[in-house]
């Protein structure tokens, strides 16, 4: 089975990153090839059923996941339990990285579904989903910078309004 694996560095440390990778259902609000990711079902905290639609070279790609996930490690497995694809499996994993940083990689395993045209359809498969894998992990680097931008800028307080300046004495 085809395997695409992709990772990216991002500038945030992995606690950061972790909490945005694990909060799919905000996907689509920052990823402009995921239409919709919604939890559907949790046993606890560490288990859940997710349903998601995404945008593939112009195809839309549906499926349910079960994921499990392990904030120690910082990596959440999924499988597909239905969907588009005969087969699709992986994990999101958040490692340290130098400077208090983090790398987020995205790998997956699937399968077409199609045997007879799997040689010709699983390299095109793989080089789709490596892309949509690198657009992901882009927008979820911007969205994190951006929050992080915005918890460093400094608190400014707007200066005093002309009308407060010149209030005229009540006597």
């Amino acid at each position: 089975m085809p395997r695409v694996e992709v990772e990216l560095p991002i500038a945030v440390p992995p606690e950061t990153a972790w909490a945005a990778v694990v909060d799919v259902e905000a996907f689509p609000a920052c990823m402009d090839s995921v239409d919709s990711v919604t939890i559907t079902r949790r046993t606890d905290d560490r288990h859940r059923t997710s349903a998601w639609a995404v945008r593939l070279k112009g195809s839309v790609l549906q499926w349910t996941e079960d994921e499990v996930l392990d904030p120690v490690a910082r990596r959440f497995d999924f499988r597909q339990v239905t969907g588009d694809l005969g087969e699709f499996v992986g994990h999101w994993a958040v490692r340290p990285a130098p400077g208090g940083h983090s790398t987020v990689c995205l790998d997956v395993t699937f399968d077409i579904g199609i045997p007879l045209l799997a040689d010709l359809l699983n390299p095109v498969a793989a080089d789709a989903l490596r892309e949509n894998a690198a657009q992901m992990l882009s927008a979820l680097e911007r969205q994190l910078l951006a929050a992080d931008a915005q918890l460093s800028a400094p608190l400014s307080v707007p200066p005093p309004t002309r009308e407060a300046e010149e209030e005229p004495d009540l006597v």
